[in-house]
């Protein structure tokens, strides 16, 4: 069960990967600092779901129940 709801997560991982590679893209490519920004911003929000999501998956299968997301 552990391994089913961590594999569940793969994509958001994927996403976030994805997102953070962008990122440096456009770093790498001199593109407007707005579009810096924003897709920075992107990825660490995606980087941040990915760990609440693996901190609520540790938690389940411990048997705790954390507070829900807003």
């Amino acid at each position: 069960m552990f391994i089913g709801m961590v594999e569940a997560g793969e994509p958001l991982i994927q996403q976030a990967i994805d997102a953070m590679r962008e990122y440096h893209q456009a770093q790498d490519r001199g593109a407007p600092e707005e579009e810096v920004e924003r897709l920075r911003l992107l990825a660490e929000s995606l980087f941040q779901l990915v760990a609440d999501y693996q901190l609520r998956v540790i938690a389940k299968a411990r048997g705790k129940d954390l507070p829900p997301l807003h």
